[in-house]
């Protein structure tokens, strides 16, 4: 059985929804990971065909949230949630060790390209706090002592 093209997988997204307008964030979702973590502009164009919209309409709406990247990224990306009961429970401090074990701050990215460090608003693992997300996927119960470790693991893979 063949893979499916980008086209194909957004023509199936589609399917799912009665105004082809409410399936734009799931197929930029698809676009970015189809284009390693990045909407670059071939990928609001082909958004924008499957789905009889304007590129600019896509990029307007990929613009707003801040879970789409419009330029190439590190290849790891680190955030970590900032929201009330991550703050409690220590985001400030687990947020601090990434920046020492990595060497940079918020908002940068290592001179190798290796590392980015960021924060979020919320993870919505209000229960599981500190939250932190590694290129989009979560971790919960973060603690300081942590970082150390979880920053070799993610140089060894």
């Amino acid at each position: 059985m063949s893979e499916q093209t980008l086209e194909q997988r957004i023509h199936e997204v589609r399917k799912l929804y009665p105004d082809r307008h409410s399936a734009v964030l799931p197929a930029l979702h698809l676009a970015q990971e189809e284009h390693d973590g990045w909407l670059p502009s071939e990928a609001f164009r082909a958004v924008a065909e499957a789905l009889d919209v304007t590129p600019a309409y896509c990029l307007s709406i990929a613009s707003f949230y801040d879970m789409f990247r419009l330029e190439p990224g590190a290849r790891t990306t680190i955030e970590v949630c900032t929201n009330i009961s991550c703050a409690a429970r220590g985001a400030q401090q687990v947020l601090e060790a990434f920046e020492r074990e990595l060497g940079i701050g918020v908002g940068e990215t290592s001179e190798d390209g290796a590392f980015e460090l960021g924060t979020i608003e919320c993870l919505g693992g209000c229960g599981w706090a500190t939250v932190i997300a590694v290129n989009d996927r979560q971790r919960v119960g973060v603690s300081v002592d942590d970082v150390p470790a979880l920053v070799e693991e993610l140089r060894g893979s």
